[in-house]
């Protein structure tokens, strides 16, 4: 399984990058994005150690860590720049934060996120069709979130993007030990998102394609 959504205590996560590396790859994953919440304030800290983790961890371990960022609670007119900044430091995977409903997350950072390039718009909430749309256009993946809270519009984000063709991915969004989850556990949140279970192929296959490792 791909899992591209995780947090070290780079960020708000408990565990330090090697052992949530070897958690996941005792779980099943094949691999691992490392994904920490940051701003202009700490992107230029987290992005290169995580770099350096990958670089360190990658040829010993039977899992491959992907170093990214969560571009989190950027005003949506400062995450073009946040996100340019974060791939010229050497993250991977830049994924938004998005407007989640748990969350006052400003309005306007879905479609600012789209707009940008960004590789994945996490947890986007009650997004509008006009934004899934957008996303499509753009080849941003959808999360379907493995996260409580940031789960409970799993449904929308699903209905919507299945009627429009946008592209999806399924992530656990990891803070800590138990947010991981095995491909089988990830099966049952892509079906109670009212998704058939096949999907659960096309997303791993979306995340192979943007990591690419197809």
């Amino acid at each position: 399984m791909i899992d591209l959504h995780s947090h070290t205590i780079f960020s708000d996560g408990v565990l330090i990058p090697a052992e949530l590396a070897r958690r996941a790859e005792y779980k099943g994953l094949q691999v691992i994005g490392i994904t920490d919440h940051g701003d202009m304030s700490n992107i230029d800290f987290i992005i290169p150690r995580l770099v350096a983790v990958a670089k360190e961890l990658n040829p010993v371990l039977n899992i491959k860590i992907i170093p990214g960022i969560e571009i989190t609670h950027v005003p949506p007119s400062l995450i073009a720049d946040t996100i340019a900044k974060s791939r010229d430091l050497g993250a991977q995977i830049v994924i938004v934060h998005g407007e989640t409903i748990s969350e006052p997350v400003a309005k306007g950072t879905n479609r600012a996120a789209i707009n940008a390039g960004a590789d994945i718009l996490a947890h986007p909430g009650l997004i509008s069709e006009e934004d899934v749309r957008a996303a499509k256009d753009n080849n941003v993946l959808l999360e379907i979130t493995a996260r409580q809270g940031h789960s409970l519009t799993n449904g929308h984000v699903a209905q919507l993007a299945a009627k429009i063709g946008a592209k999806m991915v399924i992530n656990t969004d990891t803070h800590a030990p138990g947010d991981l989850i095995d491909a089988e556990s990830a099966k049952r949140v892509i079906c109670g998102a009212g998704l058939d279970v096949a999907y659960f192929a096309k997303m791993q296959e979306n995340a192979a394609a943007l990591i690419k490792i197809l």
